[in-house]
């Protein structure tokens, strides 16, 4: 990578005075383990745990109470449940029936987690927030805030948090992100809090187990969405029930038998058609992206050279970022990436250091 990183930082997680510290809790491993590690810093650790649209809620609730009672901190519960289903929601569903693959998690981090409950957490009195993400934030001698990744690679959750503005991350602590989940979990039996705190759940917050398709099919725009699977010259292969429920680089669940698989390369909203190929037609050399968001508060010297993740559990390839035209960046890759998908996210790192990174077109 041809793009430097000259910044001294200093560790904003031990401030020389105790602190009114909000946590954003669920009640699970994570936020449980940072607020008794803010405690035993000596911070006044207050809990708040947002109400948004999960199907369980009144059992996370009572779960969080739990925590904060074993902890011996006051909990608030926030009502987002209205802002989470506008600018988070209705996001999701808009984009499977746009014909995208949606990321409602790297949405909702600077809307409303770190958007609307931050803002209450400070309204409320806190000096920080905390949260129990697996990244760090290091400040440098000018003030600017770096978003890096977590110490351990498994875990690193930086890519979801490339959004956050320089505001937002002034304000924050992430405890965890110097730490592995193994250790976690051995800090939490120490800490004296496993059997307290809950499972750790995989799901997106407001599916808890619910498959997409019955998720999606609650709304009215489902009802007329059959049409037909076609190949890249246009051959009719078969019928779907909607492109909603495809992805670019499924492979099952296509119902079209071959000598070798199909995969989904497109989804046409305009035609309703669902396009599929085979593997060989789903490597990239180059993707588009918009809705940048350059984690320093400034576009960096470009074109430049950066580790670029095209999803969360990609490693990262080696890209050239090139200037933009009417806020359109074109990403260009040494080498061809498989299923670049409309609608995720393209993430920008130096080494540890994340740059910024867009919506991929």
């Amino acid at each position: 990578m041809n793009q430097q990183t000259n910044h001294k930082t200093k560790d904003p997680i031990n401030p020389a005075k105790p602190l009114s510290v909000g946590v954003a809790m669920s009640g699970g491993v994570d936020s449980s383990v940072t607020a008794k590690l803010l405690k035993k810093m000596g911070h006044d650790v207050h809990g708040f745990f947002m109400a948004l649209a999960q199907p369980d809620l009144d059992q996370q609730v009572e779960r969080v109470k739990k925590v904060a009672e074993h902890l011996d901190i006051p909990v608030t519960v926030v009502d987002l449940a209205g802002e989470f289903k506008q600018m988070v929601l209705d996001y999701f569903t808009r984009s499977y029936f746009e014909g995208k693959t949606p990321n409602p998690c790297i949405i909702c981090n600077p809307k409303i987690k770190f958007g609307r409950l931050q803002e209450e957490i400070l309204a409320a009195g806190c000096d920080l927030m905390a949260t129990g993400h697996y990244a760090r934030i290091a400040r440098d001698e000018n003030g600017t805030c770096h978003l890096l990744k977590g110490k351990d690679p498994k875990k690193d959750q930086s890519y979801f948090l490339h959004r956050l503005t320089q505001r937002q991350l002034a304000r924050i602590l992430m405890p965890l992100g110097e730490h592995t989940k193994e250790n976690v979990y051995k800090m939490a039996k120490k800490l004296g809090i496993s059997g307290v705190h809950g499972a750790e759940s995989q799901d997106v917050c407001f599916l808890k187990g619910q498959d997409l398709n019955s998720f999606m099919a609650q709304y009215s725009a489902a009802d007329n969405g059959e049409g037909f699977i076609v190949t890249l010259d246009g051959t009719v292969l078969g019928n779907h029930q909607g492109i909603h429920g495809y992805t670019v680089g499924q492979r099952k669940g296509l119902g079209i038998p071959d000598a070798t698989p199909y995969y989904v390369l497109a989804l046409d909203p305009v035609k309703n058609e669902v396009v599929v190929g085979k593997k060989d037609d789903l490597w990239k050399k180059q993707l588009a992206v918009n809705e940048v968001n350059w984690i320093a508060g400034l576009e960096p010297e470009l074109p430049g050279d950066f580790l670029t993740k095209i999803r969360y559990r990609h490693d990262g390839a080696s890209a050239q970022v090139e200037l933009p035209e009417k806020d359109i960046y074109t990403v260009r890759f040494d080498e061809p990436q498989l299923a670049v998908t409309p609608g995720q996210f393209a993430v920008f790192y130096n080494d540890d250091e994340v740059i910024g990174g867009g919506k991929i077109l």
